[in-house]
């Protein structure tokens, strides 16, 4: 219990200290460097010519902190941030940035949330997954990003012991689009969307639990219910989510979503908030509470047993 009790006293000081931040007008936000960046392929990924580590978009002049938005990723890899030795639960959270699946926003989205993951003791690792390119011509638009996604899982299950995590504690956030490709994995993890090339593909690619921030496209087209490639079933994770009422991208997504957990009796959690609009992060929405999920997600992640330390000889396999 003090433990809990610390991890959640460390994040009610990170969100009014990002809010003074924020309050001051400043021109960024400093992340601290990965512990690490690991190639999810060890050669050409799936489908790809090339392999280019993409390059970030012009900064819109009106976004105070600014985002970084990198395009044309063909060789995705995996940021990696450990919390502080000492304060380490052994669980692990990959976190899938938004933008469409055209580029990834790599801060908003990607490294301010491993930090908040880090303050819980949760490692975390930012997956800068493949965004569009001119050549994608497969009808799932979302293939090459889930590809990555099933990649990323089984790699860190791989090296669980090696980097000192529980391989039954690897969970999954996505925002947006990477919401999208969040969800996929949870629901996919029975579709292989590769072929298998080394001793890493042996791992399941199922994560443990599920965190969809305002997730993009899970329902059809008529949005009288999921998406067909949104396979919930039995062994779909325990799930968070969180959306705005007036987003733009349809909260239907994440009450479709809830829905077919809750007929299957499956653990889920639901935060539908009035107003926030959409592409928010951590980061505050004037005149919406929007920004305390983080809170929420906190206690969820505690209930679950995420931000607690266990055995991880024990447990990894």
């Amino acid at each position: 219990m003090k433990i809990a009790m610390n991890c959640t006293q460390l994040l009610n000081c990170l969100v009014p200290t990002a809010l003074l931040l924020f309050a001051a007008g400043m021109g960024s936000v400093e992340a601290r460097e990965p512990d690490r960046i690991v190639d999810l392929w060890p050669d050409l990924a799936p489908g790809e010519t090339t392999r280019d580590v993409g390059h970030p978009r012009p900064q819109r002049a009106n976004e105070i902190p600014p985002a970084t938005r990198v395009e044309a990723i063909t060789r995705p890899q995996l940021w990696w941030y450990d919390p502080p030795a000492g304060q380490r639960s052994g669980a692990a959270v990959l976190v899938f940035p938004g933008g469409g699946y055209n580029y990834v926003v790599v801060d908003k989205e990607g490294s301010e949330v491993a930090e908040w993951l880090n303050s819980l003791g949760i490692a975390a690792g930012v997956v800068r997954y493949r965004s569009k390119a001119a050549s994608w011509e497969e009808a799932a638009f979302w293939s090459r990003p889930v590809q990555d996604g099933q990649r990323a899982v089984r790699l860190v299950r791989t090296h669980a012991k090696q980097w000192g995590l529980d391989a039954n504690r690897i969970g999954v956030l996505g925002f947006s689009a990477g919401g999208n490709a969040a969800a996929l994995v949870s629901t996919r993890f029975d579709h292989p969307e590769y072929q298998a090339i080394d001793d890493i593909d042996a791992a399941s690619p199922r994560p443990d639990a599920c965190l969809l921030l305002y997730p993009w496209r899970l329902v059809n087209s008529t949005a009288d219910g999921l998406a067909e490639e949104v396979t919930v079933s039995p062994q779909t994770p325990a799930s968070f989510l969180v959306h705005a009422h007036d987003d733009g991208v349809t909260s239907l997504s994440s009450v479709y979503f809830y829905t077919a957990l809750k007929r299957l009796n499956l653990p889920a959690e639901l935060h539908i908030y009035a107003n926030g609009g959409h592409g928010y992060g951590l980061r505050p929405v004037e005149d919406s509470d929007v920004d305390t999920w983080p809170d929420r997600a906190a206690t969820w992640l505690e209930q679950v047993g995420w931000t607690v330390p266990q055995d991880v000889e024990d447990t990894a396999n």
